[in-house]
């Protein structure tokens, strides 16, 4: 597992008001839990943004006074206007017992579908797994070279060393589907044009018609006798 430095300074300070405080300095409020109580203490904020604002998954060796303990991030708040960190919560790992973690999926390869028309569409972008904090990856890559028109990957199709996925089985991660616009055309090609008649569709029916003979002319009315 990557892992990056962080350092934080412990507080003995808790509340909305301190809280406050902090933010006003660059300081964002953290809380590290997992041990035998909380931690509370805080972080630059623009040490924290490099840990946040990533796709990828960290240790983070996060420095405490005398101590370094290994942890994720578990939760985070963002202010509802300006996006900025306002809170994180860590959880401690310890690296003999397995935990839990989100992981980005990463997708390899341009499928077969796409290269015939079709859309690649991800509905999952994080996985859920469960493994030894050594074991896990920056990320999981999913190769969707061989992925067809119409097809898809689920969760069961994927393994990962040393990893367990804790989503349904049967969840879609990725597929390959043609766009509207085409299957509407394709099917509008296929179906016969309104308002042809039904006779003239087979080649007997045309048959059967040339073959049909003229009905006979009625005679002429005779003019009528002059007096």
């Amino acid at each position: 597992m990557n892992k990056i430095a962080l350092t934080g300074t412990p507080r003995t300070h808790t509340g909305t008001k301190y809280a406050a405080q902090l933010r006003r300095t660059k300081q964002v409020p953290c809380v590290l839990y997992g041990g035998e109580t909380p931690v509370h203490f805080s972080v630059d904020e623009a040490a924290l943004n490099k840990v946040i604002f990533t796709a990828e998954m960290s240790g983070i060796e996060l420095g405490l006074g005398t101590t370094t303990t290994l942890a994720l991030v578990h939760q985070k708040q963002f202010h509802p206007l300006t996006d900025r960190v306002i809170h994180v919560d860590f959880i401690e790992l310890n690296e003999h017992k397995e935990t839990q973690a989100y992981l980005t999926v990463r997708l390899k390869g341009q499928p077969i579908g796409v290269r015939k028309g079709g859309n690649l569409n991800q509905t999952m972008r994080k996985l859920r797994v469960k493994g030894l904090p050594s074991v896990f990856p920056t990320h999981l890559e999913v190769d969707v070279a061989e992925l067809d028109l119409n097809k898809s990957i689920q969760v069961g199709d994927l393994k990962f060393d040393g990893l367990v996925l804790l989503e349904r089985p049967d969840d879609v991660v990725v597929s390959v589907k043609l766009a509207k616009k085409v299957e509407e055309v394709a099917a509008a090609a296929v179906a016969p044009a309104a308002g042809t008649p039904a006779a003239a569709a087979t080649p007997a029916a045309a048959a059967k018609k040339a073959d049909a003979k003229p009905a006979a002319a009625k005679p002429a009315a005779k003019p009528a006798a002059k007096k």
